[in-house]
């Protein structure tokens, strides 16, 4: 009797295991299209969604939480959100240039604010690494970057 009831043991417990280790494809999950990046990468510059949800009590608007890493010398390019763009720097030292007035240094630790529409870019002139979080607050069905030009030389 002991022997039968330790072999059912185990045969459950290798299926829990088994569960929990591989869970069942029913509960895979493909990736949330809306999690890729809005704008170009590369440079040195990327940015990466980390979580798109609606804004509660406004069916009309969503945020999106984005992790954002600039090498020493990259930027990102000039653009607006149909929304406002909060943020604040992790680490290293980012200048915000926004369109008209000119660049503002923001440091690890310091947050910064963007309102709708405010042509701006992030730029790293520093020797280290600058990495932030940015929240844009957006009207849903929106793209939550829009990307400008690059200028004519």
């Amino acid at each position: 009797m002991k022997q039968r009831k330790s072999n059912g043991l185990a045969v459950v417990a290798t299926l829990v295991l088994g569960m929990l280790v591989i869970p069942p494809a029913s509960f895979a999950q493909a990736p949330d299209p809306r999690l890729s990046p809005a704008v170009p990468q590369g440079g040195g510059f990327t940015s990466r969604p980390l979580l798109i949800a609606p804004v509660t009590g406004d069916d009309s608007k969503e945020f999106a939480l984005i992790a954002v890493t600039l090498a020493p010398g990259a930027s990102s390019p000039m653009h607006t959100h149909p929304g406002d763009c909060v943020g604040a720097v992790i680490e290293g030292d980012l200048d915000l240039v926004v369109d008209g007035q000119g660049a503002k240094s923001v440091k690890a630790g310091e947050g910064f604010h963007n309102a709708r529409g405010l042509v701006h870019q992030f730029r790293n002139a520093g020797d280290k690494p600058v990495r932030l979080v940015t929240t844009i607050f957006y009207d849903k069905g929106q793209p939550r970057v829009q990307p400008l030009p690059a200028p004519q030389k």
